[in-house]
């Protein structure tokens, strides 16, 4: 077993019921018959195509041992699909693909650690402009950045400021690339630029801290304490400071597909009410990101 995963109290329970989200009624679905109310083209190819990057550990990544999906995302999605009397083919693929992938029907669903954001929702880019028609998500688990250090925290960076001065590594695509993005007029400010390297998975990022490249990469918290696990980086590496900007972690659905998105949202209830959310959670020590029922587009 893996050691548990440390966090702060998020305040989950009221982040993801809070202003226009929604959750599924009370009223219980048995498996069949939510099966009937998928769509029916779904219905009849009877597999969920569901799009997801492998190099996340411990939410998405290929098992070293069999080289197959692992992690709490795939045991989730599993999960939901058994429910369906759905089968799950889980599609590997870069981060940045899913969501356009999922809004041009190549996908189903992706479950990635994808943060649910408004703008994400809205399909604004950077500049708060309407780019793409956006996406609904089912969200299911609540997160937050953390920074990831050398062991030793031999820079002593306790915080985003002291990465002032320095090189952050960091996924592309991610919410910890906005994060890394509005810190660099911070530093600007006190004379202390911010470099930020980006790469196209975590893995790399954490090889640019490892080889004293880059000062910290920032990612989600059980991704950053998976990582300083003692059979995991065999100590290579720490988590420093507080968590930053707690989130929840979305099921991407496309906008069009509204039965879609109610129907798995129903699903997600359901799991949690008999305890087999809790359960696999628990199989990944990150119980302390649960949440009290499934919410549609509970992001901020």
């Amino acid at each position: 077993m893996r050691n548990r995963i440390l966090v702060p109290a998020l305040g989950i329970s009221s982040l993801l019921l809070a202003g226009c989200a929604t959750a599924p009624s009370a009223a219980v679905t048995s498996g069949p018959g939510l099966r009937a109310q998928l769509p029916k083209a779904l219905r009849a190819a009877g597999v969920l195509k569901i799009g997801s990057n492998l190099n996340y550990a411990p939410v998405d990544f290929k098992d070293p041992s069999t080289d197959r999906p692992s992690g709490l995302d795939v045991d989730l999605a599993d999960a939901l699909g058994g429910y369906l009397g759905m089968k799950v083919q889980i599609v590997d693929e870069p981060f940045a693909q899913l969501i356009p992938d999922v809004q041009a029907g190549r996908l189903d669903l992706a479950m990635s650690a994808v943060i649910d954001t408004q703008e994400r929702e809205q399909g604004l880019d950077d500049n708060g402009t309407r780019s793409n028609p956006g996406v609904d998500f089912v969200d299911y688990f609540v997160t937050g950045t953390s920074i990831l250090v050398k062991a030793g925290n031999p820079l002593s960076v306790l915080n985003l400021d002291g990465l002032c001065g320095h090189t952050v590594a960091l996924q592309s695509g991610t919410v910890q690339a906005e994060i890394a993005t509005r810190q660099v007029s911070a530093c600007q400010q006190a004379g202390k630029p911010l470099k930020i390297d980006q790469f196209a998975t975590d893995a790399q990022a954490l090889t640019e801290v490892d080889s004293g490249a880059a000062a910290a990469d920032l990612n989600d918290y059980p991704v950053a304490a998976y990582n300083t696990e003692p059979d995991r980086g065999g100590g290579r590496f720490q988590v420093t400071g507080a968590v930053l900007q707690t989130s929840p972690y979305g099921i991407t659905v496309n906008k069009a597909n509204g039965t879609l998105r109610d129907v798995v949202s129903t699903a997600l209830d359901q799991l949690i009410r008999t305890g087999a959310y809790d359960q696999i959670l628990a199989k990944w020590n990150a119980k302390d990101g649960a949440v009290p029922a499934a919410t549609v587009n509970g992001g901020f």
